[in-house]
């Protein structure tokens, strides 16, 4: 089986928490990852000094991957620009059908309660469900959707850096997991 493709940018280090528990989810169904990220567009927005930064995705990557976790800091209400110009450069693989049934799950974070992480999830899902991906979100049967008072919701998981504190709570923590594991035994199931 190829290798589970996460996909991020992170820019003060929340984003890339919820991708390594993610990670962690899917490493849970013993199935191979492949962990990657996105050029920054401008030296001003580079990422601050972040520790463990994956090498940068490549269209082959996006190609064999088995499913794509893709995440994102909310930035008013829809994902940050250097994933978008990414997700903007797939043409090539969008003619050739490259992605077509593959499963795929959205992640984010806000500095905020309502920053946007809903709107940022599906406006993430959109490019990748005209690709032909199948979408996996996450079903109300996690007890953590129903407790959580920080990040979480149906349409993928997502972590609220109060205060700039990027510390996943135990629920995001939770969810992350789940949805790996969960995206991770659905593309077992397609391979």
């Amino acid at each position: 089986m190829n290798p589970i493709l996460v996909l991020y940018y992170s820019r003060n280090g929340s984003t890339k928490k919820l991708a390594d528990a993610i990670t962690k989810g899917i490493e849970s169904i013993d199935v191979p990852v492949m962990v990657r990220t996105v050029p920054s567009l401008s030296q001003e927005s580079k990422p601050a000094a972040l520790t463990g930064i994956p090498p940068e995705v490549t269209l082959k990557d996006l190609e064999y991957c088995s499913a794509l976790a893709m995440g994102s800091p909310t930035r008013f209400g829809n994902m940050a620009a250097p994933l978008k110009h990414f997700l903007d450069s797939t043409s090539e693989s969008w003619l050739k059908g490259a992605l077509i049934d593959k499963p795929c799950c959205v992640f984010t974070s806000t500095s905020s309660m309502h920053g946007g992480q809903e709107t940022t999830l599906l406006s993430m899902m959109l490019p990748l469900i005209h690709h032909g991906m199948l979408y996996c979100g996450l079903p109300y049967s996690e007890p953590a959707l129903h407790e959580t008072r920080t990040g979480g919701s149906p349409y993928g998981v997502s972590h609220v850096a109060f205060d700039n504190n990027s510390d996943l709570s135990e629920h995001e923590r939770e969810l992350c997991f789940a949805q790996g594991k969960r995206l991770a035994e659905l593309a077992k199931k397609l391979n």
